[in-house]
């Protein structure tokens, strides 16, 4: 058997009903199906019956690669060995993606920022991750938790908390509760602004959410624009069609200025 390795962040799923209630929660048809992080193939016995000739699996773990060579040999060409960070999804199929894993806790942000990248591709991602994570992609505006992967994630797909996970279904158990979330491709097909510099105002804004948009974006704001009433709110109070409009009114003010 695989040993977890603390390194990689590894809590293997051993309760069998939960992969199937996982796996279940994936609606893709006659997409490619891509597991990031499958372990012990947990998840992935679950997913071969219906995704057989469109399943390819990224790990990073070498043993557990060997691992799912021995136990799956027919997908052994489908298994990519390595860091999905750095798997570009052009090299795999121009098709539509879905996404699906127990993604590591400790790269999960990173994992979302890349499946960004992607954006055209991937059309569908079922995942578990940490439970204050999920609540936080989740939350909307005037939330607590609502932050720079709530409104870059919701920007363009739609997001279902599932359900809430508990440790004791995990080898070796983690120090937090976990939670399942769906994100499936809204119709934006564009932003109404500077897809750069709406990422940029997001950030800034919530690098410093104490504080008013009018001092947290003070560098990006000409004197005109100082007076704004939007600018008295706190990142957390914008909805993502008003982060939309500051950009615009940002990219307008300092082309004129």
């Amino acid at each position: 058997m695989v040993r977890p390795k603390k390194y990689l962040g590894q809590h293997f799923l051993v309760d069998q009903n939960i992969a199937r209630k996982i796996t279940a929660l994936l609606k893709a048809e006659n997409a490619v199906v891509l597991e990031i992080g499958p372990g012990t193939g947990t998840l992935t016995q679950y997913l071969i019956p219906r995704f057989t000739h469109n399943l390819w699996l990224v790990e990073i773990d070498t043993e557990s690669v060997e691992y799912l060579k021995n136990k799956f040999p027919e997908y052994t060409g489908r298994i990519i060995e390595g860091d999905f960070l750095q798997v570009s999804l052009n090299q795999l199929n121009t098709s539509p993606f879905a996404i699906i894993g127990n993604f590591p806790y400790n790269i999960s942000s990173q994992i979302f920022f890349h499946i960004l990248t992607h954006k055209e591709q991937v059309q569908e991602v079922v995942c578990m991750i940490q439970k204050e994570v999920a609540e936080r992609i989740a939350a909307g505006p005037g939330s607590k938790t609502y932050g720079i992967l709530s409104v870059l994630l919701q920007t363009w797909y739609e997001i279902e908390y599932c359900f809430t996970i508990n440790e004791t279904v995990f080898h070796p158990p983690p120090k937090v509760k976990s939670a399942v979330i769906r994100l499936t491709r809204n119709s934006r097909t564009k932003l109404e602004c500077n897809t750069g510099l709406f990422q940029h105002i997001v950030k800034m804004a919530f690098n410093q959410r104490r504080k008013t948009l009018r001092n947290a974006l003070r560098t990006k704001l000409t004197p005109q624009m100082m007076q704004m009433e939007i600018l008295n709110k706190r990142a957390e109070q914008l909805s993502i069609s008003e982060f939309i409009k500051l950009t615009n009114y940002i990219e307008q003010s300092s082309s004129t200025s």
